[in-house]
């Protein structure tokens, strides 16, 4: 059994008001779906009022701790030294928040050790996700 690993975060949501408003956060990581990230947002954080949930791949979240990546609707971004930008692109417009980087480390850290970089593919449930590929028809 794989144990899914959840940390929360703080972000703060980029606005043009010079104070950014905190938001909870919570990433998650599942070893069944090992090269996903999740990032959710409660309903009381959200426009709509409903959870929000970003998926992306844990290799991008890496990779932007770093330097600039990504070109679709999730970008991520260091932000000086102790910050790191996550933009959200969505057709209703684009939400960025500001997540301490020694927060998203830590998470990687975790996920690493349940699950080497590199060694996702040996995670994978091919089975179950030919399965739900196919309808439930095997």
């Amino acid at each position: 059994m794989f144990t899914v690993i959840q940390q929360s975060v703080q972000a703060r949501m980029v606005a043009s008001a010079p104070r950014m408003e905190t938001l909870p956060a919570r990433l998650q990581y599942d070893p069944a779906d090992p090269f996903t990230v999740r990032m959710a947002f409660p309903a009381s954080a959200t426009l709509e009022g409903t959870e929000v949930v970003w998926e992306f791949s844990r290799e991008l979240l890496a990779e932007g701790l770093e330097a600039p990546a990504g070109v679709g609707d999730v970008r991520v971004a260091p932000f000086g030294y102790e910050r790191t930008v996550l933009e959200f692109h969505a057709v209703e417009g684009v939400a960025m928040v500001h997540v301490r980087t020694a927060e998203l480390r830590h998470f990687l850290t975790r996920s690493q050790e349940r699950v080497p970089a590199g060694d996702e593919h040996r995670f994978l449930d091919l089975d179950r996700g030919l399965t739900a590929l196919l309808g439930g028809a095997c």
